[in-house]
């Protein structure tokens, strides 16, 4: 079966497979896309034979909507991370943020954060980066489709993106900030889409849960 599952913020990817092969008894579960812990949102699901589907999914599109908090940079690009340099603001204006951000769309060439699950010479990147080893990393091509800005404060840029396979959101977030003339890190990443699947129709662990047990009943 595919599973088009509510991922919550704070659970790794593999928390939510392990949670729904403990439910089901499925003893093949996996994901098509990791998220970050700190994200939340689309996650599919497959289990048994459709396992096999889901490279099928993760070829897909995908939409984010983020928030980027200026002034301030983690480690990690994100709020896991801990805080490593500020830096001031410049004043913000609707017309400057949306010239910004449509600059984004097209062909985006960007680095792996080095907090990342991306695997170097047999190595998880975050596993160097906990030792503070930083390691040179190929460039990754891949396509904004879609970017547009939300809402913003003095602070605080909120954008939705659609993007091709292989996307650093936290990555793009930073590089959106230094182009306002400081940096950045994202306060929430929220994955709406991927291809068909859609946020409004993905399940939370417990509607699962709650599912599963009334069809075994």
């Amino acid at each position: 079966m595919i599973y088009n599952m509510h991922k919550p913020e704070g659970w790794t990817s593999f928390d939510l497979v392990k949670k729904i092969r403990s439910i089901t008894k499925e003893k093949k579960v996996g994901h098509g896309g990791t998220l970050d812990p700190f994200a939340e949102g689309v996650l599919i699901i497959g289990t048994g034979r459709d396992t096999k589907n889901l490279s099928k999914v993760t070829e897909q599109k995908k939409t984010y909507e983020a928030v980027i908090q200026l002034g301030s940079q983690t480690d990690t690009l994100d709020t896991e991370g801990r805080l490593i340099n500020t830096m001031p603001v410049p004043l913000l204006n609707h017309k400057q943020l949306e010239s910004i951000l449509s600059s984004f769309k097209g062909i985006y060439k960007h680095k792996p954060p080095m907090f990342s699950a991306k695997k170097i010479n047999g190595t998880r990147l975050y596993n160097l980066a906990r030792k503070n080893i930083t390691i040179e990393r190929e460039e990754i091509i891949s396509n904004i489709y879609n970017i547009k800005l939300n809402t913003f404060t003095d602070s605080l840029v909120d954008f939705s993106v659609t993007c091709s396979k292989g996307t650093y959101i936290r990555v793009l977030g930073s590089d959106i900030a230094e182009k306002i003339g400081t940096i950045g890190y994202l306060i929430k990443l929220v994955r709406t889409g991927i291809g068909d699947y859609k946020i409004s129709d993905s399940l939370s662990i417990h509607k699962f849960e709650s599912q599963w047990k009334s069809i075994e009943n």
